[in-house]
């Protein structure tokens, strides 16, 4: 099994363990366990619908056209209770990775840095070069708010005080919030390390000038909501989808598709703009 699936399973073990042994008396650990990992798989899945549906392909990419009311609901929503993502900041930096991507000025990871200056710089990345990050939606007032320096310290309190309000048991509720974060740490860390070390995954496309990388297993690709495929996304940011052939999992598009059941996005004027060389026989929602 590769590292990347043995930390990731390992950390959901900590989560329930973390769960029971701070469980309160009235919970116990058995019940301490369903709160814990039920708030972990609540906050992934609001984390990953808004930064890798919304934030990645919806404004970074301009790949899909969501409901403005939607992106600043779920914006409000996901850094309130959730797991706290500047979306000004992240847009610019992504744009600055894909433009230098590996190389210098690229603010996630340049070609030589290893595992443990990765981690680092998942908290403090590199500093950015220019503002890439203009879009009207991000002018709006949710989106400033959220990325307001003092919203980065009002976040977490905000977090922990609605679980403990749900719990009334702060150690419990620390620690909970604790293990959520450090697990999406992990999901971080697959995005900027490990799809981005040619040791690991497979390229579709040789592209000389980066080290992205697709890596498939369901584990990841779930915890990622489909970002891990990013040789894909490289060659072809401009798609709605980031695989590339029918027996790529691609559990991120499920979400996409079914929130265009719901009427909440549509594909963009180049989300569905099917390159000559894409295996797949169409690229639509």
């Amino acid at each position: 099994m590769k590292i990347y699936n043995v930390l990731g399973f390992g950390l959901l073990a900590l989560q329930l363990l973390i769960s029971a042994f701070l469980a309160p008396p009235e919970l116990g650990p058995w019940w301490g366990m369903v709160v814990g990992l039920g708030y972990l798989l609540i906050s992934w899945f609001i984390a990953g619908v808004y930064l890798s549906d919304m934030i990645h392909l919806g404004i970074a990419h301009r790949a899909l056209d969501y409901k403005e009311w939607f992106i600043k609901t779920v914006t409000l929503v996901n850094n309130t209770v959730g797991v706290y993502v500047d979306p000004i900041s992240w847009v610019n930096r992504h744009r600055l990775h894909h433009k230098f991507s590996d190389h210098a000025g690229d603010p996630n990871k340049l070609d030589a840095d290893g595992f443990w200056k990765t981690l680092y710089l998942c908290v403090v990345p590199y500093p950015v070069t220019a503002d890439l990050a203009t879009d009207d939606i991000l002018k709006t007032w949710p989106m400033r708010l959220v990325s307001h320096p003092l919203f980065i310290i009002i976040s977490p309190v905000l977090s922990i005080g609605f679980l403990w309000l749900f719990v009334r048991d702060l150690p419990f509720a620390i620690g909970v919030w604790a293990g959520v974060r450090i697990f999406a740490l992990w999901v971080n860390m697959v995005q900027n390390y490990w799809t981005h070390d040619r040791r690991w995954g497979t390229r579709t496309y040789d592209d000389a000038g980066d080290n992205a990388m697709n890596i498939g297993d369901w584990l990841p690709v779930t915890a990622t909501f489909s970002a891990c495929w990013q040789n894909n996304h490289h060659h072809y940011p401009h798609l709605l989808r980031t695989t590339h052939a029918p027996g790529e999992f691609d559990f991120g598009y499920m979400t996409v598709r079914v929130m265009h059941a719901l009427g909440l996005v549509e594909p963009s004027k180049t989300g569905t703009v099917k390159p000559n060389d894409l295996v797949l026989a169409e690229v639509t929602l």
